[in-house]
């Protein structure tokens, strides 16, 4: 899931949010890294900057992000647990 789907009963921000922690989880931004900005990320997504914003927030307080004013969005080290763990085979 990479793309926003306007006929999701989920939010744009949540739906963003999403798309980010995958990304985050799966290595593409490693702890440390600086999340691309938020003019970057309104216009890859095609969200406006208030649904970036409140993406960011959702991330903050699931501990996988921190944001340093006038630097940006970091992603934290070490990564906390998933809140959805995957079953075990």
């Amino acid at each position: 899931m990479d793309k926003i789907s306007p006929d999701s009963p989920q939010y744009v921000y949540e739906q963003l949010a999403a798309i980010i922690e995958q990304k985050i989880r799966s290595g593409k931004y490693l702890p440390g890294t600086r999340l691309p900005g938020e003019l970057t990320m309104t216009h890859e997504y095609k969200v406006g900057p208030g649904t970036v914003r409140r993406a960011l927030d959702i991330l903050r307080d699931r501990g996988l992000v921190v944001t340093v004013r006038a630097r940006g969005s970091f992603v934290v080290n070490p990564l906390p647990p998933s809140e959805n763990p995957q079953p075990s085979s």
